[in-house]
């Protein structure tokens, strides 16, 4: 009689009836302690003062939505037996998924290029999505500036708006006390802001980690104070007005003779403005992308992904960290300077309100939420966020909490970033994907 063999199945793990309600009612008790105070009760403008409007239906739609999905948790995730995933999806599936999201990843960049590029001529675009998308393309620039910090030398920087306040405050400045132009202030704003990246980097060549965060930050906050106390110097509180306009080629976008309009025969139109102002920003987060991309594979780039990795052996191969740090602050910095420039132009008016540390949390998120050190990630992490900001404006107050419950689901479910594979710069032989979990940090390389 032959031996059959009989093929192991996984134990079968089944609801602890009893748990699963405990754990509800801790549920409900939590989320009602929570939502109760802050959803079900808002205060109004009323006569002589301010009034007290209660919500409690508001409040019970959210805690019955918190139960429901804690609920649904234990019976598709929490209830499978330990080694398998909530859906179990065949192999072949999984390798036709794995084929198509390659080919979709090789193209992904080209069509994105390609769409920015006819975006302002497309029948839906109006000013509201061109001037959204303007925000959007500034926030890309910041966030692959940071990225040379942040992602590739592994620097944790939260003053990174104060190189963007300085390269804002350069241009208004330059344009208001010596009639310099746009584009003769926007190389000398980058400039700025990167020889303010090396005075920052300086003091904190042996710092590393939180103590290094805490001192970055310090300097943004001391940015922000000095411009808002120089009162004789940057308009204080004020902020500066009247930042003269950028022009296409000496050409005003006006309705005076001589200008864009006139000089090409067309009508005139506010939206040849914001169309070129569009544009310029592309053109700068694009020259933010390409020298990002050759410097990683310039011998200043893989010194920046040793020190990412271990300082102690980067420095034992002989390597400069002193240089290595100061070229990641200063080059960095020169991306924030030229994104502050344009920021400046593109508002007309800045002040010290603009250039707060939520700012600087809201650069490093993106590259965080994009994955550190992908040039991709932080297009689609901006997309989300900056776009995500404006579909939930008409939810009020409710907007921060929605972005705070999407944010710790998505770092739930990809605690490593969006896309938390990198192409190495360089490779032997073959070309192939790393996984972030193959690295010290989860940047991937």
């Amino acid at each position: 009689m032959a031996d059959t063999e009989s093929t192991p199945s996984r134990p079968a793990r089944h609801l602890d009836f009893s748990k699963v309600v405990k754990d509800l009612i801790v549920t409900t008790l939590i989320a009602t302690a929570v939502f109760g105070s802050t959803i079900a009760f808002r205060t109004v403008s009323a006569a002589g003062g301010l009034g007290l409007e209660v919500r409690y239906d508001i409040a019970f739609y959210v805690i019955a939505a918190v139960v429901i999905g804690r609920l649904l948790l234990w019976i598709f995730v929490w209830s499978k037996p330990p080694g398998t995933s909530a859906v179990e999806m065949p192999v072949s599936i999984k390798s036709g998924l794995a084929k198509v999201s390659a080919k979709v990843g090789k193209g992904f960049g080209p069509t994105m290029l390609l769409f920015a590029l006819v975006f302002p001529f497309l029948p839906f675009t109006d000013r509201y999505l061109l001037d959204l998308s303007i925000l959007i393309l500034t926030y890309v620039m910041l966030g692959w500036g940071l990225n040379i910090v942040v992602g590739l030398a592994g620097l944790l920087d939260l003053g990174y708006v104060a190189f963007y306040a300085i390269g804002a405050y350069s241009y208004a400045l330059l344009a208001q006390y010596f009639g310099f132009s746009f584009w003769m202030c926007l190389p000398l704003a980058g400039i700025l802001a990167a020889f303010w990246g090396i005075i920052l980097g300086f003091p904190v060549l042996r710092l590393r980690g939180d103590y290094l965060a805490i001192v970055t930050l310090a300097f943004g906050e001391i940015i922000r104070i000095v411009l808002l106390n120089w009162y004789q110097f940057t308009g204080g509180p004020d902020g500066l007005s009247g930042i003269p306009r950028p022009s296409f080629f000496g050409l005003p976008f006006n309705r005076s003779e001589g200008g864009f309009a006139d000089f090409f025969g067309l009508d005139y139109s506010s939206i040849h403005r914001i169309m070129f102002l569009y544009f310029l920003i592309l053109a700068l987060a694009l020259l933010t992308n390409f020298v990002t991309n050759r410097l990683r594979r310039l011998p200043i780039g893989r010194a920046w992904e040793a020190l990412r990795e271990d300082e102690i052996a980067c420095r034992s191969l002989g390597l400069n960290t002193t240089s290595v740090k100061l070229t990641a602050f200063a080059i960095g910095a020169m991306f924030a300077g030229f994104a502050g420039s344009f920021f400046a132009t593109r508002q007309g008016f800045i002040s010290p309100e603009s250039f707060t540390f939520i700012e600087s949390a809201l650069i490093l998120a993106i590259v965080v939420l994009g994955g550190m050190g992908s040039q991709t990630g932080v297009v689609i992490a901006s997309i989300a966020m900056i776009g995500g900001f404006e579909i939930f404006r008409e939810a009020e107050q409710f907007r921060m909490l929605i972005f705070g419950l999407a944010m710790v689901i998505i770092m739930i479910w990809r605690p490593r970033g969006l896309i938390s594979t990198r192409i190495p710069s360089i490779f032997l032989k073959e070309k192939k994907k790393v996984s972030a979990d193959m690295v010290a940090q989860g940047e991937g390389h």
